[in-house]
């Protein structure tokens, strides 16, 4: 162990008991290799040296991925195209968590090394993030060299932080949860397939068992009081609010030291406790160290990189808030690392009302999904309908029911009704508002305007507030008002017949001079440029939710590629579009959103 990339406070707790043993200590990877620490993050606290950094969980790879992973995915990533849509830098990391019980049992049963078994199905993750689009800079697993060397460092740096101990511990341990659980939180659950009765954890209804054994504790007790009074100064901590209230009951309650390894023979599948061959490090610990590993921990002294940790956002599922929320801040906090910022414990989604499982194979294929509806379709859906606070019950129908709604009777039927049509020039609107030449607009008109100039702000604030579902609904209930007020104000009557009116006006030098124009011509510009107005802000505000659709509205509606960002989404911010960069297409089949192959 390179003892100089220790803080000096600590190299005195280390030295000695490296000195004292007579068989060579462990030795970090970057030691070995002769090579310096390299961050490509630092943990510095300057905002304006790091960039926005948000994550997914990391899946279990024991079984293939289903919608409630996509979800997940689609979140975290709306998340991050929205602030690069700000004009931030942002970076997004997910991967696949490799080590522990039940992935050395999902291996034993098909009969392969547990290795093999992990690279053939973290695969389909990184398939799945690639085909839904996924903007993520880093796919980490956590059977990577640079992943078990963090692992490994950040368990000497709790150990020489005097927080990791040796007991034998007894206790309910729970396979599928990988954790132990205290007797207040199990109940006698009845198997309704077999009649029998066994132990499960409260939290996730999965049956436990009774386990004796000596290994490492971690002193989570110890953190009660610096828990809490972390939550009372971060109050949005945890969102939803009602989670973080359930955090809060928990710690106040108490906490119980945590069981940190497991012998090797009863799990070998996972990083071996430094120097210590008998133990394998606890596979939530090894879990969660991979949020700093790809911010480049260990960190070496004075590096002054780009930035990245703290985490601004950390997503995760409800079923895992005790880990992220307790315990991963408990640990940072013992070795002096700052925690998260935010973690948003969203909802799940059931299916029949039934939560989604791997072990139930109740679940819905998200490639299957994907084929079916296309993928912008199935962002789209997941981001609406899903829930942060309230579990979503997923339907094939009500997929084509939001489809059909807001998508194709909604933004598709306004960006045809505009874009098609011969009766008017979209330019022609874009013009006469450019020029001043607008007639003064109605109260309709006028409210109509203002409710699209306040869509940037309204949604950012539902974005800041982490409900990416609520600023889509406020998006789109734009879209459902402008075609509201396209067909109030009907702007294909006023061609049916011109209007002429004359018009005195006088020059500077006084002299007066008559013309005449169409009236309806301008009533028609008036309309035309503020539904399209609509149709070029609800687009550009679409972008993190809908990547390809959105950008064929864009190039329908002629929008640069260089005024496709946030500054842009505001009434009359850009009058040079108009012209179509792609034609907008004839009939319902060539219609951005064509109507389903397949409904239910």
């Amino acid at each position: 162990m390179n003892v100089r990339i220790l803080p000096s406070v600590l190299r005195g707790q280390v030295l000695p008991s490296i000195r004292g043993r007579s068989q060579i200590p462990w030795i970090c990877a970057f030691c070995r290799k002769g090579t310096s620490l390299r961050a490509s993050f630092s943990s510095s606290n300057r905002a304006s040296d790091k960039p926005f950094y948000i994550t997914t969980p990391i899946f279990y790879v024991n079984a293939a991925p289903h919608v409630g992973h996509l979800y997940t995915m689609v979140l975290t990533d709306v998340l991050k195209r929205w602030q690069v849509l700000q004009g931030k830098e942002a970076i997004l990391c997910t991967g696949t968590d490799e080590h522990g019980m039940k992935v050395q049992q999902a291996a034993a049963k098909v009969k392969i090394p547990p290795k093999e078994f992990c690279d053939l199905t973290s695969e389909t993750f990184r398939d799945l993030a690639a085909r839904v689009g996924i903007a993520n800079d880093y796919f980490i697993r956590t059977t990577d060299e640079a992943h078990r060397d963090a692992v490994q460092y950040f368990w000497y740096m709790l150990k020489a932080q005097g927080y990791i101990y040796e007991k034998k511990h007894e206790g309910w341990y729970c396979v599928s949860d990988e954790t132990f659980y205290p007797e207040t939180s199990l109940e006698k659950r009845l198997d309704p397939h077999t009649g029998k009765t066994f132990m499960a954890a409260q939290e996730t209804g999965k049956e436990v068992e009774w386990t004796s054994e000596l290994n490492y504790h971690f002193r989570l007790s110890a953190f009660k009081d610096r828990l809490l009074d972390f939550y009372k100064e971060n109050p949005e901590f945890v969102v939803p609010a009602a989670r973080m209230r359930d955090v809060v009951n928990w710690v106040s309650a108490g906490l119980e030291d945590l069981s940190v390894s497991r012998p090797v023979e009863r799990l070998t599948w996972g990083i071996p406790v430094p120097d210590d061959p008998s133990q394998t490090i606890y596979v939530w610990l090894d879990a969660l160290v991979n949020y700093i590993t790809v911010a480049g921990y260990p960190w070496a002294p004075g590096t002054d990189n780009k930035g990245g940790w703290p985490a601004d956002v950390q997503v995760v599922g409800k079923d895992i808030v005790r880990f992220h929320c307790i315990y991963w801040p408990a640990f940072l906090m013992a070795i002096g690392l700052e925690p998260p910022k935010q973690i948003l414990a969203h909802a799940h989604w059931t299916l029949g009302h039934q939560k989604m499982a791997k072990s139930t194979g109740n679940v819905v294929n998200p490639l299957f999904a994907m084929d079916r509806f296309g993928v912008d379709v199935m962002r789209y859906y997941l981001a609406h309908d899903g829930g942060i606070s309230d579990d979503a019950d997923y339907g094939n129908h009500m997929v084509a029911e939001r489809y059909k709604k807001g998508l194709q009777g909604g933004l598709g039927n306004l960006t045809s009704r505009i874009s098609r049509t011969k009766v008017w020039s979209v330019r022609k609107a874009i013009e006469a508002a450019r020029d001043g030449k607008l007639m003064k607009g109605t109260k309709y008109t006028k409210a109509q305007a203002s409710m699209v100039d306040d869509l940037a702000r309204l949604a950012n604030l539902k974005m800041e507030q982490l409900d990416p579902g609520a600023a889509l609904r406020v998006i789109m209930d734009v879209v459902y008002q402008t075609n509201k007020y396209l067909q109030d104000v009907s702007p294909w009557n006023f061609a049916k017949e011109t209007r002429m009116v004359e018009t005195t006006t006088t020059d500077a030098d006084g002299a007066t001079m008559q013309s005449s124009h169409d009236l309806n011509q301008d009533r028609i510009h008036r309309c035309v440029y503020h539904c399209a107005e609509a149709i070029r802000v609800v687009a550009i505000l679409l972008q993190p939710y809908m990547p390809t659709k959105a950008a064929e509205i864009l190039d329908i509606m002629g929008v640069d590629e260089d005024k496709r960002t946030f500054e842009f989404a505001k009434m009359n911010a850009d009058h040079t579009y108009g012209v179509a960069k792609r034609p907008p297409g004839k009939g319902k089949w060539e219609g951005v959103f064509p109507p389903l192959a397949v409904e239910d």
